[in-house]
């Protein structure tokens, strides 16, 4: 006999929209789905698994009486055309309550080590001058315009980034799927990072889905979110202006941190041919052309409409020329994907046998212990 299940149809229709999904997408999947809500007829238990899987919605959500109530846990500022985003997708929340169960992870685990907090976390004001607040982020981590001359490339400059931000203490997560699964790829257009604020454990996601030349400015906005000790789904957009407050200070300071304006100043030729000049100047402060188009516009040389326009082009540019890498080494990938800070810490306290190999191999996304002792060797902690 076939078990089917009563599921009461407002939460299949709350799966479907939860989703993001066209309706008909999983109409034509489950030709049965117009019955089911409907309560004319009900799944077999196989169905609802699968419609489950396809909906990205844990199944046993489906016996609830009514749809849950999925808080987000960190503050949305994010806006499209001026307006609140309300919905989050399965794939962005789920990302975020990875790393919130990594964070907490880590928190404990600094505690255990008797870690002091950071002293830059919540340090700085919204109303400290971004240029000051700048200064003060570029300092710390000692990613200023001498050190970044000696690199050959701004994505050079990105990884250095990237590691001075881990040096200082933050777990830096950069990644276009969720957890290691390549069938859920994020979607820039969602988002393009977002930060969580703790003295022992800060957290900053970028998503790697996004392109290389728009991550460093992601990474640059977040720092500020975390100077400024506050947690956020980020509206870190080079050539548009956010509607809330404290993104607009944050965009500010990333393009401060990056290229500071008085030194943009004095080479930047307002006369001169524009490519050439976004290809120069990129060069020389180690910075992708995305963020030189902010700079010109910030100098007063461009309009918002001709950013707009010129970004959009400059990005079409850049995504033409962009090339696959296939994915490369899993090793060497999987510790950017989720912080070399965070997987070095994990290893090392999972074989102390401080944390149980089950929870550091979900916390990590796979399921072989293989798999994690490869990982630790690649990164040092074990041989």
């Amino acid at each position: 006999m076939t078990l089917r299940v009563e599921i009461k149809p407002k939460l299949l229709k709350w799966a479907c929209e939860r989703s993001g999904r066209p309706f008909e997408d999983f109409l034509m999947k489950f030709p049965q789905l117009s019955d089911w809500m409907k309560g004319d007829n009900t799944p077999t238990l196989k169905q609802l698994e699968k419609f489950a899987l396809a909906t990205r919605v844990p199944v046993g959500f489906f016996f609830l009486t009514d749809p849950p109530i999925e808080n987000v846990p960190i503050p949305d500022f994010r806006t499209i055309s001026g307006r609140n985003i309300h919905r989050l997708s399965p794939d962005l929340l789920e990302t975020i309550y990875i790393c919130q169960q990594r964070q907490e992870w880590y928190r404990d685990f600094s505690l255990s080590m008797h870690e002091k907090p950071l002293p830059f976390v919540g340090k700085l004001k919204r109303t400290l001058d971004s240029v000051e607040a700048a200064a003060t982020i570029r300092d710390h981590l000692g990613f200023d315009l001498k050190a970044r001359s000696k690199l050959t490339s701004w994505i050079e400059a990105l990884r250095q980034f990237i590691d001075l931000v881990e040096g200082a203490g933050i777990m830096v997560m950069c990644s276009g799927v969720v957890l290691n699964n390549n069938t859920r790829p994020l979607d820039p257009d969602e988002f393009r990072g977002f930060a969580m604020s703790d003295e022992l454990a800060p957290l900053i996601f970028i998503n790697g889905a996004d392109t290389k030349s728009a991550q460093m400015f992601t990474m640059a906005h977040e720092l500020a979110h975390i100077w400024l000790g506050q947690s956020a789904i980020s509206d870190a957009s080079i050539a548009t202006t956010s509607t809330h407050e404290i993104e607009r200070w944050c965009n500010q300071v990333a393009a401060e941190i990056l290229v500071p304006m008085k030194s943009f100043t004095d080479v930047y030729n307002p006369k001169g041919n524009l490519p050439a000049e976004l290809d120069r100047l990129a060069r020389h402060f180690k910075v992708s052309t995305l963020v030189i188009l902010r700079r010109i516009a910030d100098s007063g040389a461009m309009t918002k409409k001709q950013l707009s326009d010129a970004y959009a082009a400059e990005l079409q540019r850049i995504q033409s020329k962009s090339t696959s890498s296939g994915g490369g080494n899993f090793y060497l990938t999987l510790p950017v994907r989720v912080s070399k800070r965070f997987a070095r810490a994990l290893v090392a306290s999972t074989y102390e046998g401080q944390t149980l190999h089950r929870d550091a191999l979900r916390m990590l996304g796979f399921s072989k212990v293989e798999t994690l002792h490869h990982l630790g060797k690649s990164l040092g902690v074990l041989r």
